[in-house]
């Protein structure tokens, strides 16, 4: 009898268990789709047909977390979504490759919350040489297509790119300084000066560039930001 009672005490414990690992796993799918929603919403990160927003609560068990408000770990990930210059030049929005951010110390006050508070956040965004090429194309109308590539060398928060082709039916072959700073990316190509311009990306409060590197396939700019405020972007309400 004793045997009979204890393996139907270990059966309900595994069903239990099973049960509380479906009911985790289901509160923290819920939870990251309307995290994604609040995302594309605010920051305007799903405003082209190829764009994607990807919003992970790591660590389990996720309902325990939820409960107190507290998460160690989120992670945002976001991709080809336009952002247009500062001045809104026709033809200069540019196309940002990949955004990721790693959120640590995130505090909400409930699940539906539509804002958020993280310690630290830190991450990187991309953009590739065929999208500058692009949009410094459109930007230097009157010349034929220009072509974006690696230069050596970067000094903080400016990257070196080599910018080719012709602008006013004359040859370029420049080197060029991409600068990242505060939320702002500013390309500045000597010979070329139209097709320089000035792009803001709508970041959560607190985060800011902290450097950019020219890569193999694009320019690779870093991201850092303390006491951060998700959901109430310093460009919006």
């Amino acid at each position: 009898m004793r045997r009979r009672w204890v393996k139907v005490l270990a059966v309900t414990v595994v069903v239990l268990a099973v049960l509380f690992v479906v009911a985790d796993r289901t509160a923290v799918h819920f939870a990251d789709k309307e995290a994604e929603r609040l995302v594309k919403e605010k920051y305007g990160y799903a405003n082209s047909t190829d764009s994607s927003v990807d919003v992970s609560i790591e660590g389990f068990p996720f309902l325990t977390q939820a409960m107190s408000g507290d998460f160690d770990h989120v992670t945002l990930n976001a991709g080809n979504f336009t952002v247009d210059t500062t001045n809104n030049r026709q033809g200069g929005y540019l196309n940002v490759d990949r955004l990721h951010l790693d959120l640590r110390g995130l505090n909400v006050s409930s699940l539906t919350a539509r804002s958020a508070y993280a310690d630290l956040a830190t991450g990187t965004l991309t953009l590739s040489y065929e999208d500058l090429s692009g949009v410094l194309t459109r930007l230097g109308r009157g010349g034929g297509p220009l072509k974006v590539s690696r230069a050596p060398g970067s000094d903080g928060q400016a990257a070196r790119i080599k910018v080719s082709g012709t602008v006013g039916g004359a040859a370029l072959n420049s080197t060029a300084t991409l600068l990242a700073q505060g939320t702002e990316i500013t390309v500045t190509v000597p010979g070329a000066e139209r097709a320089g311009s000035a792009w803001r990306v709508d970041l959560p409060e607190g985060v800011d560039f902290s450097g950019a590197r020219a890569g193999a396939d694009g320019v690779e700019i870093s991201l850092v930001g303390h006491q951060v405020t998700l959901g109430a972007s310093r460009f919006g309400s």
